[in-house]
């Protein structure tokens, strides 16, 4: 049942879409069923061609607006969105994010009114993510690391005990006080990977909290290759290149060596003991990749182009930025 409130600010779901499948269609459907309900579903699809016209016409409140692959950025498409809501409340999502239950957006708005401990204000709230039935037992041990089962507000005086745990929060599905967000400027308009990890050390170092929503849930994983860890973690490395001011003195290799020992040890005492050797693969692809990705600068650009995630994300990058790849 939805609390009772004085004030309902009005809610907008974004959702930048990229050829969706049945995951993006189970997202509606569960968004129709939320006890709060939403205003408005905002989408950005990449490629008009990918988006079926006749399938979502009855959803409602959905609004669509098409962009080409070359256009797309984390950054500008979500900045892009948020510039045609008019809602109080702003849920980023991911087309791949199926809302656990009913109260998903209820328990965001609730999250965003709670306060840090020195009455800090909250800018944005993220979601628990829980593993899909086909999750494997390293990834689903993974996302229990993350995304644990007690909430939390963070703020900057959290900095000495999390370090960069402090600034992670993720835009599968966060939720945002549009004023604030209109307030800081958004997200950075060119982005790689992180555009929520850099939004939130911006809104810390202003003086807001970060609330982690943990009883708002979405069913969210990957089961991914060697090489898809090993680009997913260089597009990574990346965006914290480009943003020495939010990662440079918070390194996250402490936190990265960590889930593989608790991993380890979680699958050692569970009897999935020969599972290590795939974990330590899958770390040292994961490292590898980290690696090569704060090195980038220093690449050929043929390299980097085999290394990243995002091809398109370069070819604009060289077209407006010094940097243009060793030859």
């Amino acid at each position: 049942m939805v609390m009772e409130r004085q004030y309902q600010p009005k809610v907008d779901v974004l959702i930048p879409v990229y050829r969706p499948d049945k995951r993006f269609s189970r997202l509606l459907q569960m968004l129709e069923k939320q006890t709060y309900k939403v205003e408005r579903i905002i989408v950005i699809n990449t490629e008009k061609r990918y988006w079926n016209e006749e399938g979502y016409r009855a959803v409602r409140g959905l609004e669509v607006h098409h962009i080409s692959k070359s256009e797309f950025d984390h950054g500008a498409a979500r900045n892009l969105a948020a510039g045609y809501s008019g809602a109080d409340i702003m849920i980023f999502m991911t087309d791949d994010a199926v809302p656990r239950d009913k109260y998903l957006v209820e328990r965001l708005v609730d999250a965003l009114g709670e306060k840090g401990p020195q009455g800090e204000s909250v800018a944005m709230a993220y979601a628990r993510q829980v593993p899909d039935k086909d999750c494997g037992a390293i990834e689903r041990y993974a996302r229990n690391f993350n995304y644990p089962r007690q909430s939390r507000v963070k703020t900057q005086k959290d900095l000495g005990e999390l370090g960069i745990k402090t600034y992670f929060a993720s835009n599968v599905c966060c939720a945002y006080r549009k004023e604030i967000f209109e307030e800081q400027g958004g997200f950075v308009d060119r982005a790689i990977f992180n555009e929520d990890m850099v939004y939130a050390a911006k809104v810390i170092g202003a003086g807001y909290g970060v609330a982690y929503a943990a009883r708002a849930k979405v069913v969210h994983s990957h089961n991914m290759t060697f090489s898809g860890q090993f680009r997913r973690n260089f597009d990574l490395a990346v965006s914290q290149a480009q943003h020495p001011e939010v990662f440079e003195n918070l390194p996250s290799e402490g936190e990265g060596i960590r889930l593989v020992k608790n991993t380890a040890a979680w699958l050692f005492r569970t009897g999935r003991w020969w599972l290590i050797p795939v974990l330590i693969a899958s770390s040292g692809c994961k490292y590898m990749g980290y690696r090569m990705g704060k090195r980038y600068e220093s690449l050929p650009r043929s390299l980097v182009l085999r290394c990243t995630m995002n091809k398109e994300y370069w070819n604009g990058w060289c077209g407006k930025k010094k940097w243009r790849g060793r030859t």
